[in-house]
């Protein structure tokens, strides 16, 4: 197994960057058009969809952003839909409400600079992936060392045994997350 290669074949655009998001306000076709076309390489198959109107709606029946106006998106409403794109892999939709809480009570109160915070977010991201690639050779390295002293056909068992490794360690991150949402409850 090529971990390199593995590495090598995800995308670095995993993002919607400050850059991309129009000064203009969008329409929902054209958000839905830009998450598209910026999330389209991460898909795993054609039939997944990145965005749909439906999701939209739903998260703003469930007041995960605040009110739009005239039917137009503004720069902050999609900064916090490309938020919530992130934090739905791994959070209910109830734990994201409960994490942009603040937030949009900050930015109706015109108490945060929304971008200066989503900007600290890319930053963190771009760091947490280079911390996964060395993670990632390293687990990579454990799972062959592991396998070491099985005979025969090892790179399934290899593949198998990382892919659990990845689960635990994912697992792990999402409890912790869980953790300090309950703490924003409190």
């Amino acid at each position: 197994m090529d971990i390199d290669e593995m590495l090598n074949k995800l995308d670095d655009n995993e993002n919607i960057s400050i850059e991309d998001i129009p000064s203009i306000d969008l329409y929902m076709d054209q958000v839905i058009q830009l998450f598209e076309k910026t999330f389209a390489p991460t898909k795993r198959n054609d039939e997944e969809k990145i965005l749909t109107k439906t999701m939209i709606n739903n998260y703003a029946k469930g007041k995960l952003f605040f009110p739009v106006k005239n039917k137009k998106y503004s720069k902050e409403h999609i900064i916090l839909i490309a938020l919530i794109y992130q934090l739905k892999g791994v959070l209910s939709i109830g734990d994201i409400k409960t994490v942009l809480n603040g937030i949009n009570e900050k930015l109706l109160g015109d108490e945060i600079d929304l971008e200066q915070f989503y900007k600290s977010y890319l930053n963190l991201h771009n760091k947490n992936k280079e911390n996964y690639k060395e993670n990632l050779k390293e687990k990579a390295n454990e799972a062959n060392n592991e396998l070491a002293q099985i005979t025969g056909d090892t790179e399934e068992l290899e593949k198998v045994l990382l892919i659990a490794s990845l689960v635990n360690m994912s697992n792990l991150y999402r409890r912790t997350a869980e953790k300090l949402v309950d703490s924003l409850k409190e």
